[in-house]
């Protein structure tokens, strides 16, 4: 019961017609074909689940090191270093994925908010400005 109700659900019913058409061309066992599919489809959502990049464990340890504590998020440092890490990400899933378009534009979006906070720290504390771009090499 629970094979056949994930067969529905992560194959569909036209992706299995299509599958049972292929088995009797080809004369192999449908069943066999079917839990190759569904272990190849495993994979991929095991494979997409793994691929998280920024948790909130590593959010707090952005926190806890750039910021006052780890629950203080709204410190500029804080943002800074995990917009920062979020930049860096970014950078290099646009070098493999170049027409990826709206990454690119998440890319500026973030690179602005970045600067926009850094223009704020610069005019609100210069030292704490100067400590920023030391720590996380920034060229400016």
């Amino acid at each position: 019961m629970l094979v056949f109700f994930a067969e529905k659900k992560l194959l569909g019913i036209e992706n299995q017609r299509i599958l049972r058409i292929f088995a009797q061309v080809f004369e192999i066992n449908f069943k066999r074909l079917l839990l190759k599919a569904m272990r190849r489809l495993k994979d991929c959502i095991t494979l997409k689940f793994e691929k998280m990049y920024l948790t909130s464990e590593t959010k707090k340890e952005f926190f806890e090191k750039f910021g006052k504590n780890a629950e203080d998020t709204g410190t500029a440092e804080g943002q800074i270093a995990l917009f920062s890490f979020r930049i860096a990400h970014l950078t290099e899933h646009l070098k493999t994925n170049k027409k990826d378009y709206s990454t690119q534009r998440a890319l500026v979006r973030l690179v602005g908010k970045r600067r926009n906070l850094l223009d704020y720290l610069k005019d609100k504390d210069i030292e704490r400005y100067r400590a920023i771009i030391k720590e996380l090499k920034l060229r400016r």
